[in-house]
């Protein structure tokens, strides 16, 4: 374990779902207080602290509620990628020795209905939301049903990675909707933008998740099995990239900034896509997960029929992908969402998981979130060899 290596050593969230007479705050001070808990450690023991939220309260507001110690706190906010950005905000501060315990906390309350956005805060005009543009379901559907028709990918496969969502989501304590659909029920469900149906969509949802983090020279006191980020990368867009809010779509094969990032991640941690064991890509569609899939290098454009129909992407399966339902299942409350993930991988990790549990104890991990307009983080995970 070297020193320098950065480690999460505690994790802690508040349930997804809808939660009234709770605010985004008082569920990141649950989230916060139960990694603390975890890591066995006081908020007095924290010098360095990032949070992120989209819409509910200014994060670093919580010191009033934790301690008032001086600490410094720093807040980002990067769409649904702020967790991601938050991540590697602490990160950061650990390896440049800023810090010798950061706790990081993302959270968020949304209210029923769909994100709305201005076009002005993407830096586009009116046009573009007067026609209907930053609907961004019709975006999802419109790169789903291209990349479906270059690869050949049926629809029969969205419906799969919905259902699994909602096998995995009810067996999580802590996953918003608990109740199981077929691969029948998700394709019958309401139409949203063809090929999406309503099921193949996740929802704006309410939560928290705290993780705190140290280095290797302190992890092996604060956890019997602390989970090594190997890598935390980001990065954006590259001219004609076909992403949310693109005013303009390039008829040539574009390249994803979800590319870049996996592979400067994996490249970093100097792992290949073929060890991951357990990972977690972002579902705000069932159609995004199987593009992030291949854009991620965990798998060949079009293979996904092939995974999805043979089960490998099960909790059980050859490449378990998103054990605790994925937002499709907890839903997205958007600060929180990427640091879901990292707490899903590290209980995976540790052999803790809240819900199913992937068998043979896992050693590797991926997580990948993707934002508007165009920024993708993506983390690598491990379990040193010999931890307990």
């Amino acid at each position: 374990m070297r020193s320098d290596d950065v480690y999460v050593v505690g994790a802690g969230m508040h349930p997804f779902g809808r939660h009234e007479g709770v605010s985004g705050l008082d569920m990141a001070e649950h989230a916060v207080r139960a990694a603390l808990a975890d890591a066995g450690v006081s908020w007095a023991d924290v010098d360095f602290a990032v949070g992120g939220s989209n819409v509910s309260g200014k994060p670093d507001s919580l010191v009033s509620r934790l301690g008032l110690t001086g600490v410094p706190f720093t807040t980002v906010k990067n769409g649904c990628a702020t967790g991601g950005v938050a991540l590697a905000t602490a990160v950061s501060a650990l390896q440049s020795r800023r810090a010798d315990l950061v706790a990081v906390v993302g959270f968020d309350k949304h209210e029923r209905g769909a994100f709305a956005a201005d076009p002005a805060a993407y830096g586009l005009g009116e046009w573009y939301a007067q026609t209907g543009l930053m609907i961004t379901t019709q975006y999802f559907a419109m790169k789903t049903r291209r990349y479906q028709h270059e690869h050949g990918v049926s629809d029969l496969t969205l419906a799969r990675i919905s259902a699994r969502a909602f096998r995995n989501g009810a067996e999580h304590p802590m996953a918003w909707r608990r109740t199981t659909l077929t691969e029948e029920e998700v394709l019958a469900s309401a139409p949203v933008n063809e090929p999406l149906t309503q099921y193949m969509f996740c929802q704006p949802s309410q939560g928290a998740v705290g993780l705190v983090l140290a280095r290797g020279d302190r992890a092996a006191d604060l956890s019997d099995r602390p989970v090594r980020l190997a890598a935390v990368t980001q990065r954006t867009r590259r001219f004609g990239s076909f992403e949310v809010f693109s005013p303009w779509l390039s008829p040539q094969p574009w390249h994803s900034p979800s590319i870049d990032a996996a592979a400067a991640a994996f490249e970093e941690a100097g792992i290949s896509p073929a060890e991951v064991q357990v990972a977690q890509l972002q579902d705000t569609d069932s159609g995004s997960e199987m593009i992030h899939l291949a854009e991620t290098g965990l798998c060949k454009h079009g293979e996904q029929e092939h995974l999805l129909a043979a089960g490998a992407t099960d909790f059980d399966g050859t490449l378990p992908v998103n054990t605790d339902g994925g937002c499709l299942a907890n839903g997205e409350p958007v600060g929180a969402s990427g640091l879901r993930q990292v707490h899903e991988v590290v209980r995976q990790l540790q052999g803790r998981a809240a819900g199913v549990q992937v068998p043979g104890n896992p050693r590797v991990g991926f997580t990948h979130v993707y934002g508007a307009p165009g920024l993708s983080a993506c983390a690598v995970l491990t379990v040193d060899e010999g931890a307990a």
